[in-house]
């Protein structure tokens, strides 16, 4: 696997994806599986709830972002190898229909101190719709490798 080490990120830097829509049914059968909760999973009675419709997961979302991540231009070496999150919001729903990407700016790159062959990158990404408009911002650390001597 090929693509950027820890040399070649710097502070500042942006990357972007492509775009996926979100169907109606995929939003039924992740929520099925994995958020079981009314406003996921029925039209009528996601209408009576705060979300007044049907709304993706907010972990839906969380994986199609990741789906967007690996699919984008960030491409560190050895893959996107994630440490941690410092934060995870959820800014507005994600109905059916919509179109996400992604942006992601890079705000620290940060060699390790236990482990010279690698070091982190702090990456803020927002998970766009179709308006502009950020659905979801996590500040994420990601696990990249060192530049072989």
């Amino acid at each position: 696997m090929t693509g950027r080490y820890l040399e070649d990120f710097a502070v500042g830097q942006t990357f972007r994806s492509g775009r996926l829509k979100i169907d109606k049914e995929r939003i039924k059968t992740f929520g099925a599986e994995f958020d079981p909760q009314p406003f996921h999973l029925d039209e009528e009675a996601a209408r009576g709830t705060i979300f007044c419709g049907l709304a993706a997961s907010g972990w839906h979302t969380a994986a199609v972002t990741m789906r967007l991540l690996v699919e984008s231009d960030l491409k560190p070496a050895g893959g996107i190898v994630g440490a941690g999150f410092d934060e995870l919001r959820w800014s507005r729903p994600v109905r059916p229909g919509d179109e996400l990407r992604i942006e992601s700016e890079v705000l620290e790159v940060r060699p390790s101190r236990s482990r010279p062959a690698q070091g982190l990158i702090k990456v803020r990404t927002t998970t766009l719709n179709q308006n502009d408009e950020a659905v979801q911002v996590t500040i994420g650390n990601l696990v990249v490798p060192r530049r072989p001597t």
